[in-house]
């Protein structure tokens, strides 16, 4: 499968998501620039990576969502294209109206950066069938604004509708409810705040983030 990374001024973590996306696909992802309108052809998945896109100027992720190539990642995800938004690109997902809430300052102001364990809250998603709901995984997390915010009707909407894909198995970060990975309601789009790309492989620790990749393919193959 043909995939593609956005790439924002800031970005820092493109390369970790092309790489991931390298070796489980065997095909060396479309590196894009956010000033392009259009993404490449026969494209099956887009990423958009973290980092501190444009700084983090204003909120995270709220001058890339106005870049012109979001549009289209927008347009892409209203078609049904897979989009996984990963760290900045959850807060992008977030400010571009792909996913409600908001990611906030964490609650002890401080750069949070270690393995964490989550537990898989809905495994029936394109995104998460490479694991079993209730399962529990441990993936890297590296940010100072992933505090998960939205009011008590959203969070009762988003968690009777099954579109919260992963919760922390602790408070890492003061996230309402925990949650660390969001679907949109038609289950193409996950943000998520801990780093899947950098548990690939077993010199990374463990595999558990090369999972998601891998079962996303066989969803979509």
């Amino acid at each position: 499968m043909k995939t593609a990374v956005i790439v924002f001024p800031g970005s820092n973590c493109d390369r970790d998501i092309a790489t991931a996306l390298e070796d489980v696909t065997g095909i060396a992802p479309h590196m894009v620039w956010h000033g392009e309108s259009e993404l490449p052809s026969g494209v099956g998945l887009i990423a958009l990576p973290g980092g501190f896109s444009y700084g983090d100027y204003l909120r995270c992720g709220a001058i890339s969502a106005r870049s012109p190539v979001v549009r289209a990642v927008v347009e892409a995800a209203e078609r049904g294209m897979p989009v996984i938004g990963i760290c900045n690109g959850f807060q992008i997902l977030t400010e571009a109206g792909l996913l409600p809430g908001a990611l906030m300052r964490n609650s002890g102001l401080n750069f949070v950066c270690r393995n964490v364990a989550l537990t898989v809250d809905n495994g029936q998603s394109i995104f998460t069938s490479g694991y079993e709901t209730g399962e529990t995984i441990t993936v890297p997390v590296a940010h100072h604004d992933g505090n998960y915010f939205a009011d008590a009707e959203t969070l009762d909407r988003l968690e009777g509708e099954g579109r919260i894909a992963f919760r922390y198995a602790e408070d890492v970060n003061g996230s309402a409810r925990n949650i660390a990975g969001l679907l949109n309601p038609a289950g193409n789009v996950l943000g998520m705040m801990p780093h899947p790309e950098r548990r690939i492989e077993a010199a990374h620790g463990g595999t558990d983030g090369r999972r998601l990749f891998e079962g996303l393919l066989e969803a979509v193959a």
